[in-house]
């Protein structure tokens, strides 16, 4: 073996708690990259194979009521390939054993037969038989939570009428892979169902026999989206078209797609921000290290070794440290992404979804981890291979002793000897001491970052379900209903407060930009149902002008004062020009507000509502599930507190362990940042540890010295840690924020202690072992002379 490969090894047994420090905060960078970029791999490529396996549509459209041979015009439509009508009904279901109430959505299939788009995958049993009009498949994540097989029966409300079903199939289909109701964010499969019915016997039970209400399509290569769009709109405009749009707007598609966003988000970001940090600490690391072994460099380039085969061996030495590290990170982000995997397997039904770490996010990783080595430590290696032996063996030139700044500002009673001993040896090494203090701010800025994750999803979800959303029901009528309806719910058992709505979509635009959302028309001082300013304050709706979304009104590029252009999409599809009153800030969703008595006047109609908000006794809820179960007008019952729960479940399984990941991550650089730190000052410091011990200094008064400048350095590095993590925070809100939802940029006073309390613990820790180990000094050896 050659003597520089054994003295290699040497090194890196030595430094083995250094070399291990650093290349966990290597595997933290990998395991970010690798989580990242292997669930973002797995998760498209099983849509994009469900998709074209099971021909998902492109385009879409509903309607009030069209004749089939409507879509015999829309298939002439230049650029339109296949055209599938389909009928469509919300619905409530009623299970034997399970008394909440149950959402749910029927669609139409050709009797007997697979749909021409939106192909069902049947898990169990089959289609429902032809002629038969009582058979039904079931969506596959209702029919598991609820043990359902072929053959079991349900009861089901369709356009007010009771009907008896029997379950012929369980399947799943690409147009629900996120199987949300339509008012909700997270999936309760336990309360919302989808249901596939032959589409004679669907027709029939909601009165639409030779007809349909929703139109799917795709489009031939080449073709035009806004042009086909814009000719579907028109052809479909006098049969109660409410505007045909893309699937890039589809609910199931459009939650998979920000789930996608948010993989590529931290692919990028997280890997960027703790890559750079291990960067900075390799160079840090090796340039002090290499200082310290000037004497050896000096001798082996005395004995004939040239800069080359020096270089090799150092960058040897940091291949070996960054190689555990990517190995490490490799493996740790392989097990994280397995089990998210098995997370998204319960909110997107792929049928399969295989994961593999992909050769693209191996290579990827270690092409960055060995330039971030390299950017790192090429600087201190080749300061070191270039300096002449005679230079190199002689001991750096004494440092000027005088009185530092800070030392002349403090009185000498309160400082003691060891306090100025601490000072000057800071001031004679600002640089050394500047980088200690910014590699140990950094780690207390990602600490932060993780405990504002953990304390902002917490005050996102407090305020949207206990400040805006304040009822415990929503419940959504079959069609808009007279307003009085609502003297009726108030008499039902267990009722305490009613408030009612209206909801019309529409297309809302501000000079280039438009955005597909619906006009909410609420009572002028809504209490079950509050918007916000942003100081938390609830808001009493004009009289005149509509209150949008802070984050839709940034997306129209619009301001208070502005007119917004509405194209109403329902009734007599009216033309309007609103004024922007004022913005609401919501973290859930987007939408645009304004009195139910302003929006019936848009409609031109009476007083009608389109549902109403219960607040609900408790202890009375049976009595009135089974009183709304009579009342063929609910098309649907919500229940807040599910999803709540359902809501919290995801934040929790996804956000919040993703932020822990984070502060496990980041805790880790701290202790790295800090032990290195100490190892290497220790190293430099040993002979002149040895010296003050001879002199008389007890092992206590020289341990206060080293731990003291250690505790400096934290301390000092801890309000500059926290406004790095302001910054950190302040951009990865940024980067996550959607119209689904926007994590407040809040910052508590636990997060500033608990970034504080992280590197001071990891302080303490580090000084335990520098304290061991200076009990291990030995003083004979250190204090030899430099022949």
């Amino acid at each position: 073996m050659l003597t520089l490969d054994q003295k290699l090894l040497r090194d890196l047994w030595r430094l083995k708690g250094q070399a291990l420090a650093i290349a966990v905060v290597i595997a933290g960078g990998v395991m970010t990259l690798i989580l990242s970029v292997t669930t973002l791999e797995a998760l498209s490529g099983a849509r994009d194979r469900f998709y074209a396996s099971h021909h998902f549509a492109e385009v879409f459209a509903d309607v009030k009521r069209a004749p089939l041979g409507v879509a015999g015009r829309v298939q002439e439509i230049e650029g339109v390939n296949l055209v599938a009508p389909q009928v469509q009904a919300a619905l409530r279901l009623s299970l034997s054993g399970f008394d909440d109430p149950i959402r749910g959505l029927a669609q139409s299939i050709p009797d007997g037969r697979q749909p021409t788009l939106n192909r069902l995958h049947l898990v169990a049993g089959g289609l429902p038989e032809p002629g038969r009009d009582d058979q039904v498949v079931v969506s596959d994540a209702f029919a598991e939570a609820h043990g359902l097989t072929p053959g079991d029966g349900l009861e089901a409300i369709i356009d007010g009428r009771r009907v008896a079903l029997r379950i012929a199939g369980v399947a799943s289909s690409p147009e629900f892979l996120y199987q949300v109701a339509p008012t909700d964010l997270m999936p309760d499969y336990r309360r919302y169902a989808v249901l596939w019915m032959n589409q004679r016997s669907l027709a029939s039970a909601y009165g639409m026999e030779g007809a349909f209400n929703r139109l799917s399509l795709t489009l031939q290569a080449g073709a035009s989206v806004e042009a086909v769009i814009d000719a579907l709109d028109l052809a479909l405009a006098r049969y109660g078209g409410t505007g045909a749009w893309t699937r890039e707007e589809q609910t199931s598609h459009r939650f998979l797609e920000e789930e996608l966003n948010q993989q590529r988000i931290q692919a990028t970001v997280l890997p960027a921000i703790f890559l750079s940090v291990s960067a900075f600490l390799l160079s840090v690391v090796m340039g002090r290290l290499i200082q310290t072994q000037r004497e050896q460099v000096a001798v082996l380039k005395a004995f004939g070794y040239g800069d080359g085969e020096l270089a090799r061996h150092y960058g040897l030495l940091t291949a070996a440290i960054v190689l555990l590290g990517w190995a490490l990170g490799v493996a740790l982000g392989a097990w994280a992404a397995s089990g998210l995997a098995t997370l998204y397997r319960d909110y997107f039904r792929f049928p399969d979804m295989p994961v593999r770490v992909p050769a693209s996010a191996l290579a990827l990783s270690l092409a960055i981890v060995a330039a971030s080595a390299l950017i790192g430590t090429w600087r201190a290696v080749w300061r070191a291979v270039s300096r002449p032996p005679a230079e190199a063996m002689r001991p750096p030139a004494p440092q000027r002793f005088r009185r530092s700044a800070l030392e002349r500002a403090l009185p000498a009673a309160l400082l003691g000897q060891e306090g100025r001993i601490i000072l000057r040896n800071l001031g004679r090494h600002p640089a050394k001491a500047g980088f200690s203090i910014a590699g140990i701010a950094l780690s207390a800025g990602l600490l932060m970052v993780g405990a504002y994750q953990l304390d902002a999803v917490e005050t996102m979800i407090d305020q949207q379900y206990r400040q805006v959303l304040r009822m415990d029901m929503e419940l959504t009528f079959v069609d808009a209903i007279p307003a009085r309806a609502a003297g009726e719910l108030r008499h039902l058992p267990g009722v305490l407060a009613v408030e009612t709505w209206r909801r019309v979509p529409v297309t809302l635009s501000h000079g280039h930009r438009e955005a597909r959302t619906s006009l909410l028309g609420m009572e002028a001082e809504p209490r079950l149902r509050q918007v916000l300013d942003s100081d938390g304050r609830a808001q009493r709706l004009p009289e005149e002008g509509v209150l949008l979304t802070r984050y839709l009104a940034d997306q129209l590029g619009a301001k208070v004062g502005d007119e917004l252009h509405v194209a109403v999409m329902e009734g007599q599809r009216r033309q309007l020009t609103l004024p922007l009153a004022a913005l609401v800030d919501e973290p859930l969703g987007v939408g645009a507000y304004l009195t139910r008595t302003q929006l019936n006047r848009v409609m031109v109609e009476g007083s009608a509502i389109s549902g109403a908000w219960l607040l609900v006794d408790p202890a009375r809820r049976e009595a009135l599930n089974a009183a709304l179960w009579e009342m063929p007008a609910v098309a649907a019952i919500g229940r807040l507190d599910e999803a709540e729960r359902g809501i919290r479940d995801y934040l929790d399984e996804t956000l919040l362990i993703a932020a822990l990941i984070f502060v496990a991550i980041a805790t880790s650089i701290g202790f790295g940042v800090v032990y290195n730190n100490a190892r290497i000052a220790f190293a430099e410091r040993a002979r002149e540890l040895a010296t003050l011990q001879v002199l008389g200094y007890t092992r206590a008064e020289v341990a206060r010295i080293l731990l003291g400048e250690i505790a400096l350095l934290t301390l000092a590095a801890i309000p500059p840690g926290w406004a790095i993590g302001l910054l950190f925070s302040r951009l990865l809100n940024q980067a996550f924020s959607s119209d689904l939802f926007r994590i407040p940029l809040v910052f508590t006073p636990q997060a500033f202690a608990f970034a504080a309390s992280g590197v001071l613990a990891a302080s303490l820790l580090v000084s335990v072992m520098v304290v061991i180990r200076l009990g291990r000094l030995d003083k004979i050896r250190v204090l030899k002379a430099v022949e």
